[in-house]
């Protein structure tokens, strides 16, 4: 099934309906999307990062969730398929993919509330989806950045994601750490990030993708900050990976409570993942981060509104500290849309 999770779009499919074998099932997916290939022209990948994931989900053996999400990322211009992190826009898709495909069944009338194993790092998420006749909707009235028109609303509730790729939300139990000589938070709340001031490498914040995209020092410095920081945040040598992602920071110019602009690593998204507004916001309501040295407007029970270059992002975060002054993490809440765009076979 082709469907829209977030601002994201790729394959889902039943986990048994794959090769078993890791190898033989990367060698598949990378057919099926048509990498490595700038255009993808011979798969059904959209020539973007974003457009070229896949989703595989079966019911789960654990006994706190319904079903498990194993996200991979199938790299455009690269044999390459990656399971090295978490995808809360596709995640948006996989409860209601598991109600088309009966992996699941309906706990209320009017909506599903479904407990996602995160395959990749751990830890559990709740979408409630709103249902009709026992089937997902995806009508309704919510609007997201970076989303012609409205669908109905899908709630993410994550809950133990903080430091499930790096072992701790501040992997180097810092808020702040210094790369370059440049200060920088180095946070993991369900996706890691390097989360520092634009201003600090000579940009406003403001620019555009491509403007960014086109700046060759700005990406090397980032580059080169992205190498250092993947062993001390736990992730070992991250040169051929797609974490961390690298998120510039800046006064928000919309209402929000800060801009961003992030690289995923090397191209700069058009808007930010759902896991990684997740943790720009926490290191935001850390006090003498990067980050909260330019957030305004935060909201009641930490909502931070995450500006981004096609919109917003609006997160809730439950932050505490113990009596060490160490951060917690509690949970954090998102709301995002998805639609099932296609059914049918695929040709490899």
């Amino acid at each position: 099934m082709l469907m829209r999770g977030g601002t994201s779009k790729g394959l889902f499919f039943v986990a048994d309906e794959l090769p078993p074998d890791a190898p033989d099932r990367d060698a598949f997916l990378l057919r099926v999307m048509g990498s490595p290939d700038d255009r993808q022209i011979d798969g059904v990948g959209g020539a973007h990062p974003l457009t070229s994931k896949v989703a595989v989900v079966s019911t789960s053996a654990r006994p706190d969730a319904d079903i498990d999400y194993l996200f991979l990322q199938v790299s455009v211009d690269t044999a390459q398929v990656s399971d090295r992190q978490n995808c809360g826009n596709m995640l948006a898709g996989v409860a209601p993919f598991a109600l088309e495909r009966g992996l699941v069944a309906a706990t209320h009338a009017d909506r599903a509330e479904v407990r996602v194993h995160l395959v990749n790092t751990g830890g559990i998420a709740v979408a409630t989806v709103a249902l009709h006749d026992g089937r997902p909707r995806y009508d309704g009235d919510t609007a997201i950045s970076g989303v012609p028109g409205t669908a109905a609303p899908i709630r993410l509730d994550f809950d133990g994601v903080a430091g499930s790729s790096c072992g701790d939300l501040l992997p180097t139990g810092n808020a702040v750490d210094e790369i370059d000589g440049i200060a920088v938070t180095l946070i993991d709340n369900g996706m890691p990030v390097v989360v520092m001031l634009a201003a600090d490498l000579g940009v406003s914040g403001q620019e555009s993708p491509a403007e960014l995209e086109a700046n060759d020092d700005l990406r090397a410095r980032l580059e080169s900050i992205r190498l250092q920081a993947g062993p001390l945040m736990n992730l070992g040598d991250v040169t051929d990976t797609t974490v961390p992602k690298m998120t510039m920071v800046s006064a928000p110019v919309a209402g929000g409570s800060l801009s961003t602009r992030t690289f995923i690593p090397h191209r700069c998204h058009d808007a930010i993942g759902v896991l990684g507004a997740v943790s720009v916001a926490t290191a935001a309501l850390l006090p003498g981060s990067p980050a909260a040295a330019i957030a305004e407007n935060p909201g009641a029970e930490g909502t931070m509104i995450v500006e981004h270059p096609t919109g917003t992002f609006e997160a809730a975060i439950t932050l505490s500290f113990d009596a060490a002054g160490s951060a917690i993490a509690e949970r954090s809440g998102i709301i995002r849309t998805a639609r099932k765009l296609m059914d049918g076979t695929v040709y490899p």
